[in-house]
């Protein structure tokens, strides 16, 4: 069984749901510490043939919270984010059929970070038809105290994971010998380049998936979810 363990990030890259398509398996976090300048409340689209910041702000509390625990502003402005979004996109091609999704998933009524996250990774995984069985950290049985590499091993354990796929931004941060004691396959995921016209722009790579639904069919980007390799 393939497994991929990941944070619940704001409209993430194409390459998080690459390893979420390729698992049999998917572990989001919720109940793991909340981390400043990640990609948790925001990411990057295409604005003026250059990248810039989305963000979704957060009420605020301790650093020390988890992801569960923070909670979305009351000042996120939906719907100037949407405007934003709109006046951006309004001429990509799949734009009639995307908005209507990101405007469900901005608008969720949920203020919960880890829950407002995690419906929309939801949304666009239904959207782009994929079916892999997601799992909330919290509902695993194991010690929830456990930091980094010792959690990540402690849940392959519970859920009979023979393999381990993480993205290659991780690499230092497991050793695949001590994976292999414990019979289990440590691979790191690393995507190839992609590219796709962005109106008349020089393409700008990396940002959010919004940019690339906004940019492609499901089928062209299906195509994109195997431009991996393992390494």
């Amino acid at each position: 069984m393939k497994l991929g363990i990941m944070q619940p990030y704001f409209l993430p890259y194409i390459g998080y749901f690459q390893l979420v398509n390729v698992v049999d398996k998917y572990v989001v976090y919720d109940n793991i510490q909340y981390t400043k300048k990640g990609w948790i409340n925001r990411n990057r689209i295409l604005m003026n043939g250059k990248d810039a910041y989305i963000t979704v702000p957060l009420e605020k509390d301790s650093d020390h919270l988890n992801i569960c625990e923070r909670k979305v502003s009351d000042s996120f402005e939906k719907n100037k984010f949407l405007n934003q979004i709109k006046g951006i996109y309004s001429n990509a091609p799949y734009f009639d059929c995307i908005f209507s999704i990101i405007e469900d998933i901005v608008c969720f009524s949920e203020k919960n970070l880890f829950l407002f996250n995690y419906n929309s990774i939801q949304k666009i995984c239904k959207y782009l038809n994929i079916t892999t069985e997601i799992i909330v950290s919290s509902t695993i049985s194991i010690n929830h105290s456990l930091k980094g590499q010792d959690k990540v091993l402690a849940i392959c354990q519970v859920l009979n994971a023979t393999e381990y796929y993480n993205a290659i931004g991780g690499r230092e941060l497991y050793d695949r010998q001590i994976f292999a004691e414990q019979n289990i396959n440590l691979q790191f995921l690393k995507s190839k380049p992609i590219a796709y016209k962005q109106f008349k722009n020089d393409f700008v790579p990396n940002l959010s998936i919004l940019d690339v639904l906004m940019f492609n069919s499901v089928e062209e980007i299906n195509n994109m979810l195997n431009k991996f390799e393992l390494v």
